[in-house]
């Protein structure tokens, strides 16, 4: 929130720990489809709206008819268990009954920023015409899904809107009113007791909450990509805070009351604690049906992979795929697959949904091309990964699939500069999976360092070849750590040989000369090299964005110079994820 907001502190239970929590006033309604109008009107935006974001009139509970045979129950009054009253508007082909429902829950408001039809909201990267105005930004379209015998319901959560009470943002909380939505709409008369989530980012980060307290009318999800861990995923990723994105989104929050203000709270406890722990999903606890995707180009890529790979249910399918989650679930053929899914879960009909791989991976390769498409697989990790190392050689800025015998350092400004490792495959080499890169560093000038990695792919000459996502080329596959907080908890269920797990409880400072060695996370990923090109590692103390359109920036420690230590003791090394040919004849290769 900016500087000059009120700071407001409640006190808050967390199992057996009482701790004060930042909160500040929510930003109020305002005319979104009035100030939509007035730019159309002018001239100074084309005829729809971009953001997507809705509005927030006064409260006016009313059915009517919504056009093409379907029917709105507007501000329909939800109560939660400690007497809250939240609001929702429920789609419905006219007529019928013995529904299933699908939830559209997430704080962007349940109606679009516009009520006037020759102004149609439109989601980039999303063609237009996609979908109706009676969509919620992100969220299933009412006049796709009512014509496919369903009902959507439109949710306001606690504090959005009119919905009475504050916002918490992605807590336990948001767990038992989802849970509280799901039974009241069970028991709606028009309802067949059935209920189901459907959404991509917040729609489907409310879904491994509410998921894990098991509502009994609970029939199955569809979370289409969305982050769970806030803490290690996206306010603080890596262990230092991210100050473009989320202040930004939470100032568009709109409610009547208060909001919890994350960046406030991460100033105050900058460290895990029991409050960011209670905005941690259990995986393990969600039973249902779940058809989960992931773009590798999304910051919402670990907690899809890591629903897939920990969560409790036997009936689990993930598509993984190199698209903008926007794109994705409005495509044909999402809806297509979305549509086979629920009817299987939700109405009983067997239509072969079962005979779909458990995982499906879009192979990348460079630009807007990709080397394979949906690519079956039994599980992922892949059954058959081998884990390499490619060792770090300070000494001439490269990676060896040999470990390097001969001790040797490199240096870059902590501030503005990067190092950057390269090999060359002399075969075609797929990786698919996690990556690792341990390093051995070194901090002149501080006692800590912040480091931001990109693994890269390049061409035989040196030039960069990324893959483009929205017309926009993607970083590369990210890792970040702040080293003080390089601690690993080898005990903890989630942590692996190629996925550290990083508590980020206890802060270890360097010491003038002190060399340590550090294990980064770097986000799974799926990609074909072909013989000739590079794979690159870049190493950092800041963001390079290299033109890509999501809105980050992260604040750093940073100052002096980094050092990174390889060879002999120093064992520095990229672990990556080799991924043999299925079959081999001759000369020709079957992935």
């Amino acid at each position: 929130m900016s500087e000059n907001q009120e700071i407001i502190k409640k006190t808050h239970k967390y199992g057996d720990e009482q701790l004060e929590i930042a909160y500040t006033p929510a930003s109020r309604p305002g005319p979104v489809g009035e100030l939509a109008r007035a730019k159309a009107a002018k001239g100074d935006m084309p005829i729809y709206v971009v953001d997507g974001f809705g509005d927030h009139p006064p409260l006016n509970p009313r059915t009517y008819d919504a056009g093409h045979g379907i029917v709105c129950e507007q501000d329909a009054a939800v109560p939660m268990r400690d007497g809250v009253t939240t609001y929702c508007d429920i789609y419905r082909p006219a007529g019928q009954t013995n529904l299933p429902a699908i939830i559209s829950w997430s704080p962007y408001g349940k109606r679009p920023g516009t009520d006037t039809p020759e102004i149609e909201w439109q989601t980039p990267g999303v063609p237009e015409g996609s979908h109706s105005n009676n969509a919620k930004f992100e969220g299933p379209d009412p006049n796709y899904w009512c014509h496919k015998g369903y009902a959507i319901c439109n949710y306001d959560p606690r504090g959005i809107g009119n919905s009475e009470g504050d916002i918490y943002l992605w807590s336990s909380q948001e767990g038992r009113d989802g849970y509280d939505l799901i039974e009241w709409l069970a028991a709606r008369e028009w309802c067949s007791g059935k209920v189901a989530m459907l959404g991509n980012s917040a729609l489907a980060m409310c879904q491994w909450r509410i998921a894990a307290e098991r509502p009994p009318h609970l029939a199955c999800m569809a979370p289409w990509e969305g982050i769970a861990d806030i803490y290690r995923e996206t306010l603080p990723w890596g262990g230092f805070p991210e100050s473009g994105f989320w202040p930004f989104l939470t100032q568009m929050l709109v409610g009547g009351n208060l909001i919890e203000d994350l960046a406030a709270n991460y100033d105050q406890y900058p460290l895990m604690n029991a409050y960011w722990e209670d905005k941690i999903p259990d995986f393990s606890k969600i039973e249902v049906p779940a058809y989960i995707t992931a773009g590798w180009s999304h910051f919402h890529l670990r907690a899809a992979i890591m629903a897939y790979r920990f969560t409790g249910s036997k009936m689990k399918w993930l598509r993984a795929h190199r698209d903008f989650e926007w794109a994705d679930q409005y495509s044909r053929e999402g809806l297509e697959e979305a549509t086979l899914f629920f009817d299987r879960y939700l109405k009983g009909i067997r239509n072969g949904w079962e005979s779909t791989p458990h995982v499906r991976l879009d192979i990348m390769d460079a630009y807007d091309f990709d080397y394979q498409l949906k690519r079956g697989e039994k599980d992922f990790p892949l059954e058959r990964t081998e884990y390499r190392k490619l060792y770090v050689d300070a000494s001439n800025r490269a990676l060896s699939q040999t470990p390097v015998s001969r001790e040797s350092k490199c240096h870059y400004d902590a501030v503005k500069g990067k190092a950057t490792f390269d090999i060359t495959f002399d075969e075609e080499t797929e990786l698919t999976g996690y990556m690792k890169l341990r390093l051995w560093v070194e901090a002149q000038g501080n006692d800590d360092l912040d480091l931001l990695v990109a693994v890269q792919k390049l061409d035989p000459k040196g030039k960069w070849l990324p893959y483009l996502v929205m017309g926009k080329p993607h970083p590369g596959c990210p890792g970040k750590l702040r080293v003080s907080l390089r601690e690993i908890d080898e005990s903890h269920p989630y942590h692996s040989e190629f996925q550290p797990w990083h508590p980020f409880k206890n802060p270890q400072k360097l010491g003038p000369g002190e060399i340590v060695p550090i294990e980064i996370e770097i986000y799974p990923s799926s990609r074909i090299w072909h013989a000739g090109e590079q794979l690159r590692v870049e190493v950092a103390g800041h963001y390079e964005r290299i033109d890509w359109f999501e809105p980050f920036d992260w604040n750093t420690i940073n100052r002096g110079t980094h050092v990174i230590h390889s060879g002999g003791k120093y064992d520095s090394y990229l672990l990556v994820p080799y991924i043999p040919p299925k079959y081999v004849a001759g000369n020709t290769v079957y992935r």
